[in-house]
């Protein structure tokens, strides 16, 4: 038998490959991102207890009453927005799975999405599920900002959506509300839907404050925003997610969640709406928490070959090589786990054509004893 293959381009992920070759080497992983340290003690002492009293069955398909009231209740304390609980917010398995639906949602055969080099790289095979094809547009290095004159020239009738990313996952780039009005001029006046992946948007430093597009009322009302639980509370695994959007987009991203998922975790679903209403200090206090890990993991870098880019968000740092190794990305990072004991990511994969560049990310969720670790190997090079 045959199979044509739907996505061609796929293979198995950078992150996948190099967490294999992280263990297959006993290398310190950089690459994946995702903490080596637990979640907070009451969340966790919140799930046991939503197990212990049953609660392991189907939750609602669109999330627990309760949760959904604490997400609406956090979106308009932080970003002035007010949205319903029962028919704007959405719990989801995932903020990948919220990307998927979304653009399953709204993305139709033949149109045009808009995303931004370097590309998060569940983005593409999403919008090419749907018969669609995505519009690369390279950002502006080593700011990677976006040159709002490019997305103007190659928005075409085709245009359904620009998808974008903020703080940015590989850059940590963060966008500003000059941003945002930029973007909100391009769509005015057109059937251009935002989807905006926000599941940094409790990691941005220097006092600075997250722009939501749920702060812009003009982009809020035809975007649909996607965060992370597992980003915010150090619980990756438990893979729980939100979609919030105006009822309309939200009634067409359901019928898509539906059939996805139907549901997802209600333990931690239970845990979350608990831990929220008792410790909204926990995502006030975050980007402190992470400011101190993201200058620890500079200082300990700073005596080695390695060049620092700025860091604005996320909870990623970015690095140029080039004074070590003149070799492309992929090959320094195969290099750099077999030879330097470190695991990192190439920036390649996030993009439709190479960049030429000599930029790796590196991941500073960890622990203080995995950030020293990695930090002698790599001042050794």
């Amino acid at each position: 038998m045959t199979i044509e293959t739907k996505l061609p381009k796929v293979g198995t992920t950078i992150f996948s490959v190099m967490s294999h070759l992280a263990v297959q080497h006993k290398a310190v992983n950089l690459g994946q991102g995702f903490p080596d340290f637990e979640p907070p003690q009451a969340l966790r002492d919140a799930l046991s207890e939503a197990m212990a009293k049953g609660l392991n069955q189907y939750a609602p398909g669109i999330g627990t009453p309760a949760l959904r009231e604490q997400i609406a209740l956090k979106t308009e304390r932080l970003y002035g927005h007010k949205f319903s609980p029962d028919s704007d917010i959405t719990v989801t398995s995932g903020a990948t799975e919220a990307l998927f639906a979304a653009i399953a949602a709204v993305v139709r055969a033949g149109e045009e999405v808009i995303v931004f080099d370097p590309a998060y790289d569940s983005y593409e095979p999403a919008i090419e599920l749907q018969g669609a094809r995505a519009v690369h547009i390279p950002l502006t290095v080593p700011s990677f900002s976006i040159d709002w004159q490019r997305v103007r020239d190659a928005i075409t009738p085709r245009t359904r959506m620009i998808l974008i990313n903020s703080p940015h996952n590989p850059s940590g780039a963060v966008l500003s509300a000059q941003d945002l009005d930029e973007l909100a001029a391009i769509v005015r006046d057109t059937p251009i839907m935002v989807l905006s992946d926000e599941v940094y948007e409790h990691i941005v430093y220097d006092g600075a404050e997250h722009q939501s597009v749920l702060r812009h009322p003009e982009l809020a009302a035809r975007s649909i925003v996607v965060s992370s639980f597992g980003k915010t509370y150090h619980c990756t695994g438990w893979k729980v997610g939100y979609a919030v959007a105006p009822t309309k987009l939200s009634a067409e991203f359901r019928k898509v969640h539906q059939y996805l998922t139907f549901c997802t975790f209600h333990p931690a679903q239970v845990a979350f709406a608990q831990f929220l209403a008792s410790a909204p200090e926990h995502y006030l206090e975050l980007p402190a928490f992470y400011q101190a890990k993201r200058d620890r993991f500079r200082q300990l870098l700073a005596p080695s070959r390695l060049k620092l880019l700025d860091v604005p968000g996320g909870y990623f740092q970015l690095v140029d090589y080039s004074s070590i190794r003149n070799e492309d990305d992929v090959a320094f990072c195969e290099w750099l786990v077999k030879e330097g004991g470190v695991a990192a990511i190439p920036l390649t994969p996030f993009y439709a054509k190479a960049p030429g560049t000599h930029l790796v990310r590196l991941c500073f969720a960890k622990s203080d004893a995995t950030m020293e670790a990695a930090a002698e190997r790599l001042c050794k090079l």
